[in-house]
Protein backbone atom coordinates (compact mmCIF):
# COMPACT_ATOMS: atom_id res chain seq x y z
CA UNK A 1 0.00 0.00 0.00
CA UNK A 2 0.79 3.74 -0.64
CA UNK A 3 2.47 5.42 2.99
CA UNK A 4 1.01 8.93 2.37
CA UNK A 5 2.38 9.86 6.06
CA UNK A 6 5.77 9.28 4.17
CA UNK A 7 5.25 9.66 0.88
CA UNK A 8 3.41 12.79 -0.42
CA UNK A 9 3.50 16.09 -2.64
CA UNK A 10 4.79 19.28 -1.16
CA UNK A 11 4.17 21.02 -4.53
CA UNK A 12 5.69 21.73 -7.81
CA UNK A 13 8.47 23.96 -7.95
CA UNK A 14 8.62 25.83 -11.18
CA UNK A 15 11.90 27.28 -12.28
CA UNK A 16 12.90 29.51 -15.25
CA UNK A 17 16.04 31.55 -16.50
CA UNK A 18 14.87 34.21 -14.61
CA UNK A 19 12.87 33.67 -11.71
CA UNK A 20 12.09 30.35 -9.31
CA UNK A 21 8.84 29.91 -7.13
CA UNK A 22 7.04 26.90 -5.12
CA UNK A 23 3.61 26.07 -5.83
CA UNK A 24 1.27 25.46 -3.21
CA UNK A 25 -0.72 22.73 -3.83
CA UNK A 26 -3.56 25.14 -5.46
CA UNK A 27 -2.99 25.63 -9.42
CA UNK A 28 -0.86 28.52 -10.43
CA UNK A 29 -0.23 29.37 -13.69
CA UNK A 30 3.14 30.96 -15.64
CA UNK A 31 3.57 32.52 -19.28
CA UNK A 32 6.11 31.03 -21.51
CA UNK A 33 8.50 33.10 -23.19
CA UNK A 34 8.31 33.31 -27.24
CA UNK A 35 10.90 30.70 -28.66
CA UNK A 36 11.47 30.17 -24.72
CA UNK A 37 11.41 26.96 -22.05
CA UNK A 38 10.36 26.73 -18.59
CA UNK A 39 11.15 23.78 -16.25
CA UNK A 40 9.33 21.55 -13.88
CA UNK A 41 10.24 20.23 -10.77
CA UNK A 42 8.29 17.55 -8.77
CA UNK A 43 9.28 17.84 -5.01
CA UNK A 44 7.58 14.88 -3.18
CA UNK A 45 9.17 12.51 -1.23
CA UNK A 46 11.00 9.27 -1.45
CA UNK A 47 10.07 8.88 -4.78
CA UNK A 48 11.49 6.13 -6.88
CA UNK A 49 10.00 7.02 -10.58
CA UNK A 50 7.92 9.80 -12.03
CA UNK A 51 5.30 9.98 -14.82
CA UNK A 52 4.60 13.77 -16.41
CA UNK A 53 1.28 14.33 -17.90
CA UNK A 54 0.08 17.05 -20.21
CA UNK A 55 -3.71 18.26 -20.73
CA UNK A 56 -4.92 14.60 -19.25
CA UNK A 57 -2.57 12.60 -21.19
CA UNK A 58 0.82 10.81 -20.33
CA UNK A 59 4.14 12.49 -22.11
CA UNK A 60 6.10 9.79 -23.25
CA UNK A 61 9.45 9.26 -21.74
CA UNK A 62 8.94 11.93 -18.92
CA UNK A 63 9.70 9.93 -16.07
CA UNK A 64 12.78 12.16 -14.01
CA UNK A 65 11.88 14.03 -11.86
CA UNK A 66 12.25 17.39 -13.71
CA UNK A 67 10.14 18.57 -17.45
CA UNK A 68 11.24 21.06 -19.35
CA UNK A 69 8.09 22.68 -21.13
CA UNK A 70 8.05 24.10 -24.67
CA UNK A 71 4.12 24.71 -25.20
CA UNK A 72 1.25 25.85 -23.68
CA UNK A 73 -0.81 23.43 -21.34
CA UNK A 74 -2.21 22.19 -18.55
CA UNK A 75 1.04 20.16 -16.11
CA UNK A 76 0.40 17.58 -13.66
CA UNK A 77 2.97 14.62 -12.46
CA UNK A 78 2.84 11.55 -10.09
CA UNK A 79 5.35 9.74 -8.67
CA UNK A 80 5.84 6.07 -7.86
CA UNK A 81 7.66 4.81 -4.55
CA UNK A 82 10.40 1.67 -4.98
CA UNK A 83 7.01 -0.93 -4.96
CA UNK A 84 5.71 0.81 -7.48
CA UNK A 85 2.56 2.48 -5.51
CA UNK A 86 1.11 5.50 -7.17
CA UNK A 87 1.16 9.21 -5.03
CA UNK A 88 -1.80 11.31 -5.96
CA UNK A 89 -2.02 13.61 -8.88
CA UNK A 90 -0.47 16.75 -8.19
CA UNK A 91 -1.99 20.48 -8.53
CA UNK A 92 -1.71 21.64 -12.08
CA UNK A 93 0.53 24.19 -13.46
CA UNK A 94 -1.10 26.14 -16.34
CA UNK A 95 1.21 26.99 -19.17
CA UNK A 96 0.00 29.75 -21.56
CA UNK A 97 1.41 31.52 -24.40
CA UNK A 98 4.04 30.41 -27.09
CA UNK A 99 1.14 27.64 -28.48
CA UNK A 100 3.71 27.35 -31.61
CA UNK A 101 7.19 26.62 -30.20
CA UNK A 102 10.17 26.39 -32.00
CA UNK A 103 11.18 22.59 -31.04
CA UNK A 104 14.63 22.18 -28.83
CA UNK A 105 16.60 19.85 -28.14
CA UNK A 106 17.99 19.11 -24.54
CA UNK A 107 21.02 16.54 -25.39
CA UNK A 108 22.69 15.39 -22.25
CA UNK A 109 25.80 13.32 -21.74
CA UNK A 110 26.93 10.94 -19.07
CA UNK A 111 30.70 9.57 -18.52
CA UNK A 112 31.24 7.04 -16.25
CA UNK A 113 34.59 4.82 -15.40
CA UNK A 114 34.57 0.97 -13.96
CA UNK A 115 34.10 1.16 -10.89
CA UNK A 116 36.71 -1.56 -9.83
CA UNK A 117 40.16 -0.28 -8.79
CA UNK A 118 42.51 0.43 -11.05
CA UNK A 119 47.01 0.22 -10.90
CA UNK A 120 49.39 1.98 -13.07
CA UNK A 121 49.65 -0.29 -16.01
CA UNK A 122 45.89 -1.34 -16.02
CA UNK A 123 43.86 -1.40 -19.22
CA UNK A 124 39.64 -0.22 -17.95
CA UNK A 125 36.92 1.53 -19.69
CA UNK A 126 34.77 4.34 -19.54
CA UNK A 127 31.06 4.35 -20.94
CA UNK A 128 29.74 7.65 -22.79
CA UNK A 129 25.82 7.64 -22.49
CA UNK A 130 24.43 10.76 -24.62
CA UNK A 131 20.52 11.15 -24.73
CA UNK A 132 18.17 14.14 -25.91
CA UNK A 133 15.14 15.45 -23.10
CA UNK A 134 14.41 18.09 -25.65
CA UNK A 135 10.85 18.17 -27.19
CA UNK A 136 12.74 18.00 -30.91
CA UNK A 137 15.10 15.97 -32.27
CA UNK A 138 18.71 16.56 -32.05
CA UNK A 139 20.66 16.75 -35.23
CA UNK A 140 24.11 17.13 -35.82
CA UNK A 141 25.28 15.85 -32.52
CA UNK A 142 28.58 15.52 -31.20
CA UNK A 143 31.29 14.08 -28.50
CA UNK A 144 34.10 14.85 -28.17
CA UNK A 145 36.17 13.18 -25.24
CA UNK A 146 40.10 14.78 -24.95
CA UNK A 147 41.99 12.18 -22.94
CA UNK A 148 44.13 13.17 -20.47
CA UNK A 149 47.94 12.54 -19.95
CA UNK A 150 47.69 9.75 -17.77
CA UNK A 151 46.13 7.45 -19.95
CA UNK A 152 46.58 6.04 -23.40
CA UNK A 153 43.91 5.05 -25.65
CA UNK A 154 43.67 0.97 -26.27
CA UNK A 155 40.59 0.56 -28.38
CA UNK A 156 37.51 1.99 -29.18
CA UNK A 157 33.79 0.14 -29.03
CA UNK A 158 31.49 0.40 -31.75
CA UNK A 159 28.91 3.30 -30.80
CA UNK A 160 25.12 1.68 -30.65
CA UNK A 161 24.68 4.99 -33.47
CA UNK A 162 26.80 7.11 -35.13
CA UNK A 163 30.17 6.90 -36.03
CA UNK A 164 33.72 6.99 -33.90
CA UNK A 165 37.03 7.72 -34.40
CA UNK A 166 40.14 8.34 -32.20
CA UNK A 167 42.52 10.83 -33.27
CA UNK A 168 46.22 9.97 -32.21
CA UNK A 169 47.55 12.99 -32.70
CA UNK A 170 45.08 15.40 -30.64
CA UNK A 171 44.11 12.10 -28.32
CA UNK A 172 40.76 13.01 -29.18
CA UNK A 173 37.54 11.01 -29.55
CA UNK A 174 34.92 12.13 -31.94
CA UNK A 175 31.27 10.48 -32.07
CA UNK A 176 28.88 11.89 -34.52
CA UNK A 177 25.13 11.13 -34.48
CA UNK A 178 23.35 12.39 -37.43
CA UNK A 179 19.61 12.32 -35.34
CA UNK A 180 18.83 11.46 -31.71
CA UNK A 181 14.50 11.62 -31.46
CA UNK A 182 13.39 12.99 -27.97
CA UNK A 183 13.68 10.50 -25.03
CA UNK A 184 16.59 7.96 -27.01
CA UNK A 185 19.90 7.65 -26.15
CA UNK A 186 22.80 5.91 -26.87
CA UNK A 187 26.53 4.54 -25.38
CA UNK A 188 30.23 4.38 -26.56
CA UNK A 189 32.70 2.14 -25.17
CA UNK A 190 36.48 3.49 -24.82
CA UNK A 191 39.12 1.29 -23.18
CA UNK A 192 42.39 2.58 -22.12
CA UNK A 193 45.31 2.21 -20.29
CA UNK A 194 46.53 4.27 -17.26
CA UNK A 195 50.36 5.42 -17.03
CA UNK A 196 50.54 8.00 -13.92
CA UNK A 197 49.02 7.39 -10.74
CA UNK A 198 46.87 9.92 -8.47
CA UNK A 199 42.98 11.17 -9.61
CA UNK A 200 42.87 10.88 -13.06
CA UNK A 201 39.78 13.63 -14.94
CA UNK A 202 38.54 12.95 -17.79
CA UNK A 203 35.83 14.90 -19.17
CA UNK A 204 33.68 14.76 -22.12
CA UNK A 205 30.84 17.15 -23.54
CA UNK A 206 28.18 17.15 -26.33
CA UNK A 207 26.94 19.65 -28.52
CA UNK A 208 24.07 19.43 -31.33
CA UNK A 209 22.61 22.35 -34.04
CA UNK A 210 19.50 22.72 -32.60
CA UNK A 211 19.05 25.13 -29.11
CA UNK A 212 19.52 23.78 -25.97
CA UNK A 213 17.74 24.82 -22.39
CA UNK A 214 19.98 23.11 -20.26
CA UNK A 215 23.79 23.58 -20.80
CA UNK A 216 24.94 22.09 -17.56
CA UNK A 217 24.55 19.00 -18.35
CA UNK A 218 26.09 18.77 -21.61
CA UNK A 219 29.86 17.94 -19.94
CA UNK A 220 30.54 15.32 -17.45
CA UNK A 221 33.71 14.29 -15.82
CA UNK A 222 34.91 11.51 -14.60
CA UNK A 223 37.70 11.52 -11.66
CA UNK A 224 38.96 7.88 -11.13
CA UNK A 225 41.62 7.02 -9.00
CA UNK A 226 44.45 5.11 -9.75
CA UNK A 227 46.83 3.53 -7.42
CA UNK A 228 50.25 3.62 -8.12
CA UNK A 229 53.05 0.55 -7.91
CA UNK A 230 51.53 -2.11 -6.05
CA UNK A 231 55.21 -4.25 -4.58
CA UNK A 232 54.13 -7.55 -2.93
CA UNK A 233 55.69 -8.46 0.00
CA UNK A 234 56.77 -12.41 -0.52
CA UNK A 235 58.01 -14.39 -3.82
CA UNK A 236 58.71 -17.63 -3.76
CA UNK A 237 62.04 -18.56 -5.86
CA UNK A 238 61.94 -22.47 -5.87
CA UNK A 239 61.71 -22.92 -9.55
CA UNK A 240 58.08 -24.33 -9.99
CA UNK A 241 57.77 -21.29 -12.77
CA UNK A 242 55.56 -19.41 -10.62
CA UNK A 243 55.84 -16.70 -8.36
CA UNK A 244 59.86 -17.56 -9.27
CA UNK A 245 61.01 -13.34 -9.45
CA UNK A 246 60.38 -10.50 -7.59
CA UNK A 247 58.19 -9.05 -9.89
CA UNK A 248 56.33 -5.18 -9.07
CA UNK A 249 53.80 -4.78 -11.30
CA UNK A 250 53.54 -1.10 -12.70
CA UNK A 251 57.33 -0.57 -12.26
CA UNK A 252 57.55 -0.50 -16.77
CA UNK A 253 55.95 2.78 -17.05
CA UNK A 254 58.46 4.80 -15.17
CA UNK A 255 61.46 6.52 -17.16
CA UNK A 256 64.03 4.88 -14.61
CA UNK A 257 64.07 2.97 -11.61
CA UNK A 258 66.66 1.36 -8.94
CA UNK A 259 66.21 -0.93 -6.76
CA UNK A 260 68.38 -2.07 -3.45
CA UNK A 261 67.70 -4.77 -1.20
CA UNK A 262 69.38 -4.69 2.31
CA UNK A 263 69.42 -8.43 5.04
CA UNK A 264 68.70 -6.93 8.70
CA UNK A 265 71.92 -5.35 9.58
CA UNK A 266 71.37 -2.70 7.00
CA UNK A 267 74.14 -4.82 4.42
CA UNK A 268 73.71 -4.20 1.01
CA UNK A 269 72.39 -7.90 -0.99
CA UNK A 270 71.04 -6.75 -4.67
CA UNK A 271 71.46 -3.21 -6.19
CA UNK A 272 70.19 -2.62 -9.63
CA UNK A 273 70.21 0.19 -11.79
CA UNK A 274 66.74 0.03 -14.44
CA UNK A 275 65.70 -3.00 -12.31
CA UNK A 276 63.62 -5.67 -15.15
CA UNK A 277 61.85 -7.51 -12.53
CA UNK A 278 64.33 -10.21 -13.01
CA UNK A 279 66.12 -10.84 -9.47
CA UNK A 280 65.92 -14.24 -7.94
CA UNK A 281 66.87 -14.03 -4.49
CA UNK A 282 70.43 -15.29 -5.40
CA UNK A 283 71.81 -17.38 -2.87
CA UNK A 284 70.19 -15.67 -0.07
CA UNK A 285 68.47 -17.81 3.07
CA UNK A 286 64.79 -17.59 3.75
CA UNK A 287 63.72 -14.57 5.50
CA UNK A 288 62.53 -11.12 5.50
CA UNK A 289 65.08 -8.38 4.00
CA UNK A 290 64.17 -4.45 3.20
CA UNK A 291 63.89 -2.96 0.19
CA UNK A 292 64.40 0.29 -1.24
CA UNK A 293 63.05 1.43 -4.51
CA UNK A 294 63.04 5.11 -6.62
CA UNK A 295 61.55 5.11 -9.30
CA UNK A 296 61.60 7.96 -12.31
CA UNK A 297 57.92 9.76 -12.85
CA UNK A 298 56.57 11.52 -15.71
CA UNK A 299 57.88 14.84 -14.55
CA UNK A 300 60.99 14.23 -14.01
CA UNK A 301 61.01 13.52 -9.64
CA UNK A 302 61.80 10.60 -8.07
CA UNK A 303 59.53 8.73 -5.93
CA UNK A 304 60.49 6.74 -3.01
CA UNK A 305 59.48 3.76 -1.66
CA UNK A 306 60.49 1.48 1.07
CA UNK A 307 59.33 -1.68 2.78
CA UNK A 308 59.63 -5.24 3.37
CA UNK A 309 59.94 -8.68 1.25
CA UNK A 310 60.18 -12.71 2.52
CA UNK A 311 61.79 -14.93 0.51
CA UNK A 312 59.63 -18.52 0.65
CA UNK A 313 62.00 -21.30 -1.01
CA UNK A 314 59.86 -24.10 0.28
CA UNK A 315 58.12 -26.07 -2.31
Amino acid sequence: MFNRSKYRWSGLLLLSATAGFAQSNAPISANLPQGGSLKLRAASANAASYQWIKDGTAIPNATEPDYIVFSAGSYTVVSFNAQGCASDISAPVIITGNNNPTLTADVMIRKQSELRAVTVNDAFEYVIQVKNNGAGSASGVRVTDVLPEELTFEQLGTPMIGFANYNQGSKTILWEILKLENGQSADLKIKVRAIKAGVIRNTATVTANESDPDLLNNTSTDNKQVTGIVIPNVFTPNGDGTNDTFVIPGLEVYNANELSVLNRWGGTVFNKKGYQNDWDGDDLNEGTYFYLLRVQNASGTWDIFKGYITILRGK
